[in-house]
């Protein structure tokens, strides 16, 4: 069973940042990629930030480039979304989550989910 915490989240002012981690755990987790996701309330759940398998550059939702950077350490299985110049719109549950095979912006194709983190930005 693999396991994903994220950590992180919190109550900011608009203009700040915040640091969010996903650490993975559970059975051997090669080949797996882990992204980042967000739901705000009466939203569908749209893709942030992630790496495809074919490597390269990560990609970012139109509206958090230039200001969100994913980062991965592959040793210790956990992932970083950091996130500056936070705006109201930013408001959301954060969830990590991993895939092996399927497109990555598509929630359908990802194989395990944390259990998601609240991040509030209040102006």
């Amino acid at each position: 069973q693999v396991k994903l915490v994220e950590s992180g989240g919190g109550l900011v002012q608009a203009g700040a940042s915040l640091r969010l981690s996903c650490a993975a755990s559970g059975r051997p987790f090669d080949n797996y990629l882990m992204n980042w996701f967000r739901q705000a309330p009466g939203k569908e759940r749209e893709f942030v930030a992630g790496f495809a398998r074919s490597g390269g550059t990560p990609y970012y939702l139109d509206s958090v480039k230039g200001r969100f950077t994913i980062a991965r350490d592959n040793t210790q299985n956990v992932v970083y979304l950091q996130m500056n110049s936070l705006k109201t719109e930013d408001t959301a549950v954060y969830y990590c989550a991993a895939i092996k095979t399927g497109s990555i912006y598509s929630a359908r194709a990802y194989d395990y989910w944390g259990q998601g983190i609240q991040v509030t930005v209040s102006s």
